[in-house]
This record gives C-alpha cells, structure tokens and sequence, in this order.
C-alpha cells in the first residue's frame, strides 16, 4: 500500500510543551508526524434542499470541487435520512438551501425543517455540529431566504458553531453574485474548520475550552457589482490552453482552468462586428482577455431512444390519457391496426372521463408523491379582463369550477399549483433544432452512466419510464429555463464554429460574468433562444436531460373564499410578456400565463365584463392544492385587520374581505374589527383591478 507523510499542526496551551524539548519551541505549536494511509481523506457533508435545482447544481459543484482540495465530501438531499445523521456527525456540514412559494422550504427539505423545530430538542443537541450555510432567495418575493434562515437559527438555538459566513444569494440581482464569491472563500474555511476540529480533539484538558476567536477564518462577503472591473484571480495549478478542448483533457473536475485566445483568432471575431457587445459576439477587453472557465461538467446519464410499434405506443398514451400527444401521422404506420385502435382509444378515455379518473400513471410519476393525492384536472367556467387595452399589463381573473372535487377545500391565504405544458410549437422547434424531429414518438431510456465521476448522480426521478420524446420535452423538461453556466460550458464541447466556441467559454467564464447577466439571465433567455444565436452548436440528448430541470408548477393565490363562492375557486394571473431583446428577435409570453391565455381566448371580452365559457367545450387545467396556514385571517374577528396589496398582490385579500363578509352576515351579532385594505395601480382608469367590487 502507498503511503504518505502528513504533517498535522496541534495548537496546545501557552507554556511548556511536552514532547517539544528544542530550544526556543517551547510556546509555539508542537509540529509531529504521523504516518496515514493515501486513500485517507478529511471528510466533510454536504447537504442540500432544492426545489428547482439549483440548490442542487451547487452542492453537486462542490461535492465534486471538494476532491480537487484533497477532501472526501459525502452528497446527501435533506430528505435521505438514511444517508446522513447530524445527531453524530463530527465533520463540518455545509447547507445549501433554497425558498420556495411563500417562504416555505422545498419539498425535499420539508421534514428536515419540521424536525428541527421540534420543541422538545434541547438547547445542546447540535453542540457537536459545525456547519456552514448557503441560502438561495429571490428579493422580488417577500420572506428572502426564509428557509436558510429558518434553518440557521434553529441550529444555533440547538447549540451548533458557524464555521463560516452564512450566505444570501439573490435571484433577483443574480445568485453569482454571492455564490460566486462565497465558495472561493469555502474550502478556506473548511480546512480551517478541520485544523481546529483536529486540534480539539487532540488537547486534552480537565475542563472543556472554545476555540479562541482568532482561530475561526475571517471571511467577510461583499456584494459585488456586476460591473465591477475586477481582475482575474488565477490558480497559479492552471496552464494556458488555447482551445476548449485542451480544457477538457487537462482540468479536474469542479475546478478552474484558464484560456487565452490565440492573437489571429481574436482578429476574426472583432471582423465585420459592430462595437456593442451581444449575445453572440463580445468586444474588447473581454475579446482579448484570458478567461478563468469553469471544469467541464462531468457526463453521468445515457440517453437513448428506442422505436417502438405503433400499437404498443397508443397503448402506453392510452394509460396515461393524454391522446393530445399521440402523432397522428407515426413514424411507422398500420393503417390496418392502427384506425380502429386509435378509435378504441377515443372510446376508452371518454369512459374513463366519466368514471372521473383525473389522474394519468405519468403524471403522478412526473408531479411526485406530494402532489399525487390532490391532483386534479378541473374545468375553468368563466373569465373576466381586469384591466383595459391600454394598461402596461394585462390581467385576468379566471373562475375554476371545483363542485366536484372536495379535496379542494381551500381556505383564503392559500394557493394552488396550475401544471401547464411547454408550448408546443417550442418542443417541435427544440425537436428539429437537435435533429430528432422524425424520432419524437420514440420511447426514451434515461440510464446512469457507467464510471460516471459525478458525485451523487441518479437518474432523475420526475423522468417516468415508457414515455416518448415528444412527452418528454412537453411535460417534464424546462425547456423555457435560463440556461446556466454549466450549461454554456458543456455546450462550448459540442460546438463546430471557433469564433461561436470562443463566445460561450467567455459568456460562462469569470470574466464575461457582466456579459452573462446581461444577454443571458436579464433578458430570461432559453436553451431554444441560445441555440438559435448559436447555430454550429449541437447538444445530445443527454445533454438537455442532464441540464434542463423539472418543468415546475406555476403557484397562484386564491382570490375567493368558499364561503361566498361555494364550489369555486378564483385567482388572478398577470400576463407575463418577455420584449424583444439581444437574442430573441420576437417578443413572447410567460409559459403558464400565454397558456392560460390561448385556452379562454380572453381577447374578445371586454374590460370588466365576464364570459361564461358554458357555450363551448370548457377548458380544463390541472392544479393541485397548496395550503398556508401561516397566511390566514385572524381567528378572532375583532382584531383589527390592515391588508396592502398592489396590483395582482391584491388577490389573496379579495378572500380575506370576502370571508369577513360572509361571517358578518352569519353572525351579525360578533364584534368585528376595522379592516383595511391598501390597493396600488399605475393609473386609476385602467388597471384599477376589482374596482367595482371595491
């Protein structure tokens, strides 16, 4: 076996040293050698909750940094219990948690935060813990990082040491703008962390001490501009490589690895381009600069597609009732076979509709185990414009008809989830964009790869088996997402075009970090729009699998109550339009709210007035309920209640008036409090929404 020495410093008490008998050491540490085994290595955990990824992204990025800084980092999501116990961890921990809905945690870390606020844990049950925590939020929704900062002062009134800067990274502004700087300054820390927890456990004392104040790293987070004019901070391990390809062969995974474009290159990209920098071509300095490029992401899923009969394909769309995304024109066709079993397939999910089975097998695969019991596909039964033609934003009130769904029991204060799929005009564009149009009813086999060096890989749960292309990128796949880094840098690998290739490293890069925020995450771009700017680039399957995450819910707040409206459910979407910009020559809607808007055609109502959608089939959406029972009413109604709520804020305290008003007239004889309500617009006589109510 190979083995190495490793020095390991022991930080003892002033005065004499025992063992330390050379002149002039005896009030300095006592330095001794110790002989270890290679393959041992200092062992930190790394958890995280995420609900759409990126959590995720990040903790993966730093289980796989962490071999590169000689540690052995163990993976593990909040909810694998089984994976990891804090209770008798003595590693250092790092948390990396986002926020979801209105404050709440992700999915995946809700049992964690349930259990740690358990009030019968003691004020030391985490007193052996070192942790380090990184919290993910957005400032343009209230409770910014709620649950990072649920879980940090619980594990401090739990008796747990920071060993390191909490960070609070804003989507609004940009995650890497602290993200970034936050895990440069890490593995400092945890190596400290580990030198004091080493050191601890080596004095021996009668009475136990802390560890001294200057012992702990003095990590300070700065909010950086990101028009800063920084300079380049090199790993002095980096070589200078001149092509994305050498960066491949050459850099660890996780790490940093830095470029320099050759002179003659740099001429070519400046040629026939215009000053301004765009999404598809930059300017001096950035043109000319050395650029510090993130690792390439390591591959870990195999992806493949495999031709399946006719036959067997109307089948598996029978069982999930989803005949919307049967071809009617399939790649191999029986006629013979296929006419009356498309037919029996008609036949079969209106039966199905009437016996009300709402649910299909791939939903529930895709949507999960905390959606699955209270899924349901309702009708929506009315739609009222709020707002006239000429206001800055457009916004609708829609009516669901939930009569026949009693597991909707919603109260005022809570929301809903509306699943809505990607346009499907998009997914025959990404479809023939990467070459596949002529497969997209071939079934999908989603495997890991094998010898893969991505710490923690699995196949993605929300990705159902027996499900074709087509199904694939319409349900499950955010293919409307902002395409992150990672993404960029991968993509660099598989595209044909220099000058093309050059642009997405610096666009990834540290230094092009203006440039990506600009072009990229400002202006909301998606993969579809990246690789319409880039035309050489051609991504596998594999790829877009690996990097698009979950097609996510779209939460709405009820604005009714049940009291006043039995058997419906009303809430308000403001129509989400993305202008023209560097990389998207035509202007688009939001996702679920340009869906919502093309299944009841609102155009032709007038403002303030409602059409019943009873004349026609009745559109129908699936939701599922999302209750808050930290967002109520007051119990008692004598307690004065002050509501503010501009523009589509509104919403949810149209059910709070709306209960209050039902309960006086069920009990004229309570006292009830003042109840105010402060309503903002841009102009009284255009976007005063609910003012006839008012």
């Amino acid at each position: 076996m190979c083995r190495i020495y490793v020095v390991i410093s022991v930080i003892r008490p002033l005065g004499k040293n025992k063992g330390c008998e050379t002149a002039g050491l005896n009030d300095s540490p006592c330095i001794f050698w110790e002989r270890m085994p290679s393959e041992v290595k200092p062992r930190i955990v790394v958890l995280y909750g995420s609900q759409k990824g990126q959590a995720q992204s990040i903790a993966e990025g730093i289980a796989e940094e962490a071999e590169e800084h000689g540690l052995l980092a163990e993976l593990s999501c909040l909810n694998q219990k089984d994976k990891y116990n804090l209770e008798k961890e003595k590693s250092p921990v790092v948390f990396i948690v986002s926020t979801t809905g209105d404050g709440e945690p992700p999915d995946n870390a809700l049992q964690f935060v349930k259990h740690i606020k358990k009030k019968t844990l003691s004020s030391v049950h985490y007193k052996h813990l070192h942790y380090a925590l990184l919290a993910l939020g957005d400032t343009n929704y209230e409770n910014f990082c709620k649950c990072g900062k649920t879980i940090e002062r619980r594990l401090q009134e739990l008796g747990a040491q920071k060993f390191y800067a909490t960070g609070y990274a804003d989507d609004g502004v940009g995650l890497e703008v602290v993200v970034d700087p936050w895990l440069e300054g890490l593995w400092k820390a945890v190596k400290a962390a580990l030198t004091n927890m080493i050191s601890n456990s080596s004095i021996k004392e009668d009475s136990e001490k802390t560890i001294p104040d200057s012992l702990i790293p003095d990590v300070q987070l700065n909010l950086l501009s990101l028009t800063d004019d920084q300079s380049p901070d090199f790993d002095p391990k980096c070589a200078s490589m001149g092509s994305a390809s050498a960066t491949q062969a050459g850099s660890p995974s996780g790490g940093v690895v830095s470029l320099t474009t050759r002179p003659q290159e740099t001429q070519n990209i400046n040629l026939g381009m215009s000053n301004a920098p765009s999404l598809s071509h930059s300017v001096s300095p950035l043109s000319d600069a050395s650029l510090n490029v993130p690792a390439l992401p390591p591959p870990f899923l195999e992806v493949s597609l495999q031709e399946v009969d006719t036959v067997d394909e109307v089948r598996v769309l029978v069982k999930s009732h989803d005949l919307a995304l049967l071809d009617p024109f399939p790649v191999v066709i029986k006629l013979k076979v296929l006419i009356p079993v498309y037919f029996f397939c008609i036949l079969l999910s209106f039966f199905l509709l009437l016996k009300k089975k709402k649910m299909s097998t791939c939903f529930i695969q895709i949507f999960g185990p905390l959606n699955c019991e209270t899924l349901n596909e309702v009708p929506i039964s009315r739609a009222v414009c709020l707002t006239t033609g000429e206001s800055v934003k457009t916004a609708i009130l829609l009516e669901l008809d939930i009569s026949a769904y009693p597991l909707l029991n919603y109260q005022p204060g809570d929301s809903f989830d509306v699943f809505c799929p990607n346009r499907a005009s998009e997914v025959k564009q990404l479809l023939k964009r990467v070459g596949l149009e002529d497969q997209k009813n071939h079934h999908v086999q989603v495997s890991l790869l094998k010898n893969t060096k991505k710490k923690g890989a699995q196949v993605p749960s929300y990705i159902p088996q027996n499900i074709s292309l087509l199904y694939l990128l319409t349900w499950c796949l955010e293919i409307r997402s902002v395409p992150k880094k990672a993404f960029l840098r991968a993509l660099a690998e598989h595209t044909a075009d220099s000058v093309q290739r050059r642009r997405l490293q610096e666009l990834c890069s540290k230094q092009g970090a203006a440039d990506y925020n600009q072009f990229v995450r400002e202006s909301s771009l998606s993969v579809l729009e990246l690789l319409a700017a880039f035309p050489s680039s051609l991504p596998p399957l594999s790829l877009l699998v690996e990097h698009l995450p979950k097609l996510q819910p779209r939460p709405y707040s009820a604005a009714s109550s049940c009291l006043q409206h039995p058997g419906k459910l009303n809430f308000v979407l403001s129509v989400v339009e993305f202008p023209v910009c560097s990389g998207r020559p035509v202007g688009r809607r939001g996702l679920c709210t340009g869906w919502l808007v093309d299944l009841v055609n609102p155009a032709q109502l007038l403002p303030g007035e409602a059409e019943s959608l009873c004349r026609m089939a009745l559109p129908q959406i699936h939701v599922s309920l999302r209750p808050n029972c930290s967002f109520r009413p007051p119990p008692d109604t004598s307690v004065p209640l002050v509501m503010v709520g501009p523009g589509t804020g509104v919403a949810p305290f149209i059910g709070f008036l709306q209960q209050r008003e039902k309960e006086r007239q069920q009990n004229p004889d309570a006292v009830f409090g003042e109840t105010w309500l402060f309503f903002g617009c841009r102009y009284r006589d255009r976007d005063y929404l609910f003012r006839s109510t008012a």
